[in-house]
């Protein structure tokens, strides 16, 4: 049976993100994804302690943080700290960059360079010392006493960094859509990199990360997420789109507004028609959420994460508990 997460950007006060993670751990949610992107959201890290605090079961993770921004010894720190506080319950998403370094006109991390940062991550949590990459100078976790388990999953959309994921992560945060044919590409994509080291598709915990928007109304649902929809588009997509798509594609890769990131009133989200919100979201009716779902779960994802959104003014905890109803039926 596929799983339900949800990805939480911090747009709304610490407190009120909370309680979104409280509802969502009462209605069956697996996971609770929180952005980080530290010039437009509220710090993720802040966020998820608050959040560790009145839940028990639900692992809180990032949808996703870089090594850039947060250098390898204050990632682990910080993973190390949240897993003992929590238990175990944590997930370290971690991508090149996004926003968090577009919006300082930084460039995200190459491929290998994420691969080293994995890798380093992986031995100070096993207590072992690593080289800082500048000066050279070895460090550690210091007040480990023993091995901290702390799951890695790659954000990922293009076809390379899915390889790359296949190869080396402990899960995959896929972001290519909800196309059938998109995501279908991808778990092949990221089962050749799993088999590269010997493993099988499997062996990864394959989250499908999806802009959702549940309302009666199937427009104003998709009005709702087209900004992010752009977001998508902007990355190299995982299959070919239709030759009418690609120009509207290229026009949305000029304009889009890292600051704007997400917004569903950002300028670009004018820029997205319906047919890449049909391909790129979920958003529509509860009937049509659900019938788009059923075709994912047969997929071989094992779990959906949705972002929730909402009208204006309006909270996201109506569309957590929509999608919560049609996912149980």
């Amino acid at each position: 049976m596929v799983s339900s997460g949800v990805g939480l950007f911090p747009t709304e006060p610490v407190g009120t993100m909370r309680e979104y993670v409280r509802l969502a751990e009462s209605l069956g949610y697996e996971h609770a994804w929180f952005g980080d992107s530290q010039n437009i959201w509220r710090e993720s890290s802040v966020t998820m302690g608050a959040a560790a605090v009145g839940t028990s079961r639900i692992v809180l993770g990032t949808g996703v943080t870089n090594a850039v921004t947060r250098h390898r010894s204050l990632l682990a720190s910080t993973w190390a700290t949240l897993a003992e506080f929590t238990g175990g319950r944590v997930a370290l998403g971690i991508g090149t960059g996004d926003s968090s370094l577009r919006t300082m006109g930084l460039s995200p991390l190459k491929l290998a360079e994420l691969e080293r940062a994995v890798a380093e991550l992986r031995a100070l949590f096993r207590g072992e010392s690593v080289a800082e990459r500048h000066s050279g100078q070895e460090f550690r976790l210091s007040y480990l006493a023993e091995p901290v388990h702390v799951p890695i999953y790659i954000a990922a959309s293009a076809p390379r960094i899915l390889r790359l994921a296949g190869r080396i992560a402990d899960g995959v945060i896929v972001l290519v859509g909800t196309a059938p044919e998109f995501v279908a590409s991808a778990l092949a994509t990221i089962e050749a990199g799993a088999r590269e080291s010997g493993r099988a598709l499997s062996d990864l915990h394959i989250v499908l990360w999806t802009p959702t928007a549940i309302e009666d109304d199937s427009i104003a649902a998709k009005n709702l997420v087209r900004a992010h929809v752009s977001r998508v588009v902007i990355r190299p997509l995982p299959a070919p789109v239709d030759p009418a798509l690609e120009s509207v594609i290229d026009r949305i890769r000029q304009g889009y507004d890292y600051y704007q990131h997400m917004n569903p009133e950002a300028h670009h989200a004018g820029m997205v028609p319906d047919e890449l919100v049909d391909l790129f979201a979920l958003a529509g009716t509860p009937e049509e959420c659900h019938a788009r779902l059923k075709q994912i779960a047969d997929l071989g994802v094992d779990q959906v994460s949705i972002v929730p959104f909402a009208r204006q003014g309006e909270g996201r905890a109506r569309t957590i508990r929509t999608f919560a109803e049609i996912a149980g039926r």
